[in-house]
């Protein structure tokens, strides 16, 4: 998150506010959600007949919508939802509409900064992207997958390039979509094609793509690899190469793929959310040695443990430490360097890794109370609603957002309180 170095980090548990407090009267409200630094509390509220409202912290703002929806908060800690006047949507930024409406918003994104904020839009009927509420110049006649650069600058989504009528087989063969880049697509079009995925720098893109019927690979700037595959997954780009990877299906296994040239052999029956470390020394993936059992491949050497369901792989800035969530029958768990925690739970959320990468986070639940949990021990309280746990930038200190007998409550605890 940013601006983490200015958030107060004195340790100890501060009262923020009571969940369902308003300084209106409501109809209902919606599940609060709390701020990245976790001094506000914000709440969709309903006043009455389609008109709804935002509280933070107890006090309703002075705007009002139709609708509210997606309620949440950008990395920089700006309140943003997508809202409703007179059957026209957009963004609402701290309470306040972006200027420019449309006919649908959905699908908010925002730069590694938070600075920038992007939107899926649909406009009379085509569609297309708006970043801080400007959108496109061109829209098309459909678009999905859409993503935003790092620095918030770029936009990318796949779209339709070619008009076809209903069940026109022919003109699907020849190929009608394509990715389209600030609002200009590629010149060539693909059978199909999915998630684009910006380079770091935020200046070239790279996604999945649909040759033929039986022929995938992988497109980069608009031109595809020359050898296809009988699937891929989504490509990432390395750190500092510019080298693009993917899992690629050859002879009936996976295997990973650099610029189309097989670097760890087809030999998984499953591979794909790889991820790089910042040097680019570390390239580690989800896979299944064997069909069923999934654990993490880190440089092509899987782990010895293995689980029935495996996601939301985190990696150390470093490459050091490499951290996953786990399932076993009914029960989650988290593995960070081939090490499961002791503890088991009913969910758990994604993996916070401390910015020196020595220590490891979860928000977890466990019979319908929050839990949060640090390098494998669970911290002594427990919550009716939580939130991510967030590191303060030394690693030594974790911020914790919860609710206890409907109260959200502020707690800095040192890595030691665990």
């Amino acid at each position: 998150m940013i601006g983490q170095s200015s958030w107060d980090w004195q340790p100890g548990k501060r009262r923020i506010q009571e969940a369902a407090a308003c300084s209106s009267d409501v109809v209902w409200m919606e599940e609060p959600v709390a701020s990245p630094d976790g001094e506000r509390l914000a709440v969709v509220v309903n006043l009455e007949d389609a008109v709804f409202g935002l509280c933070v912290n107890g006090e309703l703002l002075e705007e009002t919508f139709e609708k509210i929806w997606g309620l949440g908060f950008s990395p920089d800690g700006r309140m943003t939802a997508i809202v409703s006047r007179e059957m026209e949507w957009t963004v609402a930024v701290e309470g306040v509409p972006w200027e420019t409406t449309f006919g649908f918003v959905w699908n908010l994104s925002f730069s590694r900064s938070g600075d920038r904020i992007g939107a899926a839009v649909q406009q009379e009927m085509s569609y297309g992207v708006a970043v801080d509420g400007v959108p496109w110049p061109e829209l098309f006649d459909n678009a999905s997958n859409f993503a935003l650069s790092a620095d918030g600058l770029h936009s990318a989504a796949v779209v339709q390039t070619v008009s076809m009528g209903a069940a026109d087989i022919e003109a699907f063969q020849k190929g009608c979509y394509s990715i389209a880049v600030d609002a200009k697509a590629w010149d060539r079009s693909f059978v199909n094609v999915w998630s684009p995925v910006f380079d770091p720098e935020g200046s070239r893109v790279a996604a999945q793509s649909r040759q033929s019927l039986y022929d995938y690979t992988v497109v980069v700037d608009g031109t595809p690899w020359d050898q296809t595959f009988a699937s891929v997954w989504e490509p990432a780009f390395h750190p500092k190469s510019g080298a693009v990877v993917a899992p690629v299906r050859s002879g009936g296994k996976w295997g990973m793929a650099e610029n189309g040239t097989l670097v760890w052999p087809a030999r998984y029956s499953q591979l794909w959310h790889q991820a790089f470390d910042e040097s680019g020394a570390t390239l580690a993936a989800i896979a299944a040695p064997s069909y069923g059992r999934f654990t993490v491949a880190v440089n092509d050497r899987p782990w010895e443990n293995s689980f029935s369901v495996m996601t939301d792989l985190a990696m150390s800035p470093d490459g050091r430490h490499i951290g996953a969530l786990g399932k076993e029958e009914d029960d989650w768990t988290v593995i960070v360097d081939d090490r499961p925690w002791p503890g088991r739970y009913d969910m758990i959320y994604p993996i916070s890794v401390s910015p020196d990468g020595g220590h490891a986070a979860v928000r977890a639940e466990r019979n319908g109370r929050f839990l949060i949990v640090l390098d494998g021990k669970e911290y002594g309280e427990t919550f009716e609603r939580a939130w991510d746990p967030i590191f303060n930038p030394e690693g030594d200190k974790v911020l914790i957002r919860g609710i206890q007998e409907g109260t959200c409550f502020r707690i800095v605890a040192g890595v030691e309180d665990f």
